[in-house]
């Protein structure tokens, strides 16, 4: 399928827009829940940022806006090279498929809350799919790539580890060192990772074969 340039021009507007307001309303909700406890907003920022979700999510919604911008820059390019979108897409896959697999059923939000999850967790992990699908370049992902993007979750985990053993807060329930214990904690990362690699592999396949379908 071959995306007009304007249909995937309005394509790519619509996404970008959808995923800055996903994580603009998130953060609203954070600042203003702190503020009605009289809580500071510089920790509600970096709470903010504490989340595999909203990191992965501001990554997609930086590669789209690159995709829909003109003027050339060395961070545009940078995250236009197909191997780095494709690290982006793989992140989104996991936090969607994560969060309906292992923790929707852990609370049911609503309002604005429903909105900035499923913006987050269901919309723009599927918006960013189909526009790697459709609009990035196939037929350059190579196996030493998955090297390269594991390190996103690597260091992730490393910091959220880091920030829960001094803060004693853990952004989610499957790494809570405190309740579970460090060879839970572990293998349940093991698992996440494991899962990671395959989404990987199954994204480097559909991009050699759609390089040559």
């Amino acid at each position: 399928m071959i995306m007009q340039p304007a249909v995937r021009r309005r394509f790519v507007a619509v996404a970008a827009v959808l995923g800055w307001a996903g994580l603009s309303i998130q953060l609203y909700l954070i600042f203003y829940s702190r503020w009605t406890l009289g809580a500071s907003l510089l920790g509600g920022l970096v709470s903010f940022f504490s989340y595999f979700t909203v990191l992965s999510n501001t990554l997609v919604a930086t590669v789209l806006t690159c995709a829909l911008t003109s003027r050339e820059s060395a961070a545009r390019r940078w995250f236009l090279q197909p191997w780095v979108s494709g690290g982006v897409a793989v992140s989104i896959a996991v936090v969607g498929l994560a969060y309906n697999i292992l923790l929707r059923h852990l609370w049911h939000p609503e309002g604005w809350q429903w909105l900035a999850d499923e913006l987050m967790h269901d919309v723009m992990p599927l918006l960013f799919l189909a526009w790697w699908w459709l609009c990035v370049p196939k037929g350059t992902l190579r196996l030493r790539h998955i090297a390269l993007w594991v390190i996103y979750p690597l260091l992730y985990f490393a910091y959220a580890l880091l920030r829960g053993h001094l803060l004693a807060v853990y952004p989610y329930p499957f790494i809570d060192v405190d309740k579970l214990g460090y060879p839970q904690v572990f293998a349940n990362a093991g698992g996440l990772l494991a899962g990671f690699v395959l989404i990987a592999l199954v994204l480097i396949a559909l991009d050699r074969w759609r390089r040559y379908a």
